[in-house]
């Protein structure tokens, strides 16, 4: 879709809801209502809860998706994002920071400006950087966890940055995807900010909008679905007694956080949790990050909107990091 708005262009036509949505969205209704049912309480407390967490960030980074499909030139995104340089990077990671939308609002956001021309890297270290080092879930580490929560903060930022770079050296060698389409750095037009037409921006935002949700809702309701099950007959002490503070309590971390990352709000508190029980660092940072790197929500976008090498690569470079770090956090602590 082009980005030069003139006087004759014609109006957005909205998309409807494709298969996999509608096909996954019914499942998600079906078994909602289930819950109602007086034998799965718990199950439907698991899902309102998640619901109640994740409803406002999903649709919150739908709407930027939509408003940043419309009016944000291609040719803006590449400059910004789309270079090969640490620069890049570095631009990515405050970009990440200053972002309030939790882990699966931001993957909106970041399929979005893949798909308006950011390269690989800058999108994964976008990814990396927002859910655990943007601005709200500062304070809200702060909160729970005082001064400690630099060391969470900065080791976010951190691996952000890493594996980026890391990417950027993919990247040059061709072992993973280029960006989606190549837009010129200086073709950068912004006619349909400076000649807003509010019927066509709200037509224009919403059609952006209904792409993405058609590219990333059904996951992220596959992935809330999991966690609801996992959250409603899964003991919380069987999290605790597993999750020590050692390599082996860290593994089990991990797999956990694969399956239970939905929203970075909803997952702090469990995270504190473990920190209460094991008075371990390492454990909560790997469960904080972790979820973010080996999500399988996350992966499964990345691999179905930018391709499988990309969706590969994220968990191989970052787990390690994560583990290492996380070991020192617990010698640390």
């Amino acid at each position: 879709m082009s980005h030069c708005c003139h006087s004759a262009e014609p109006p957005a036509t909205i998309p409807p809801p494709n298969r996999r949505l509608v096909a996954t969205a019914g499942v998600f209704l079906a078994v909602l209502g289930l819950s109602f049912l007086p034998a799965l309480a718990p199950l439907n407390d698991s899902m309102s809860s998640y619901l109640r967490l994740v409803w406002w960030a999903v649709l919150l980074g739908l709407v930027l998706g939509g408003i940043i499909d419309y009016f944000v030139p291609d040719g803006f995104v590449v400059k910004l994002l789309g270079r090969r340089s640490r620069l890049t990077l570095v631009n990515a990671v405050l970009a990440g920071f200053l972002m309030s939308a939790c882990s699966h609002g931001i993957l909106a956001i970041a399929i979005q400006l893949y798909r308006k021309g950011a390269s690989v890297p800058a999108v994964i270290t976008f990814l990396l950087a927002s859910p655990w080092a943007n601005l709200p879930m500062t304070v809200l580490l702060f909160g729970f966890f005082g001064i400690r929560a630099l060391l969470f903060v900065g080791g976010a930022m951190l691996i952000a940055l890493i594996t980026g770079i890391v990417f950027t050296v993919l990247d040059e060698f061709g072992l993973i995807e280029g960006p989606a389409r190549g837009v010129e750095a200086q073709n950068v037009s912004w006619e349909r900010v400076t000649n807003f037409d509010a019927r066509a921006s709200v037509r224009g935002v919403a059609t952006g909008l209904v792409s993405l949700a058609n590219m990333v809702l059904w996951w992220i309701l596959i992935g809330i679905l999991a966690a609801s099950l996992i959250g409603a007959y899964v003991p919380d002490h069987w999290f605790m007694e597993y999750l020590g503070p050692n390599f082996t309590g860290m593994l089990v971390t991990l797999l956990f956080a694969t399956v239970l990352e939905v929203c970075s709000e909803g997952t702090s508190p469990i995270a504190f949790e473990i920190f209460n029980k094991t008075a371990a660092l390492g454990n909560p940072f790997v469960f904080l990050m972790a979820g973010v790197a080996t999500d399988y929500t996350e992966i499964g976008l990345l691999w179905t909107n930018i391709g499988r090498r990309t969706a590969i690569w994220l968990p191989v470079v970052t787990v390690p990091q994560i583990l290492l770090l996380g070991m020192w956090l617990n010698r640390l602590a």
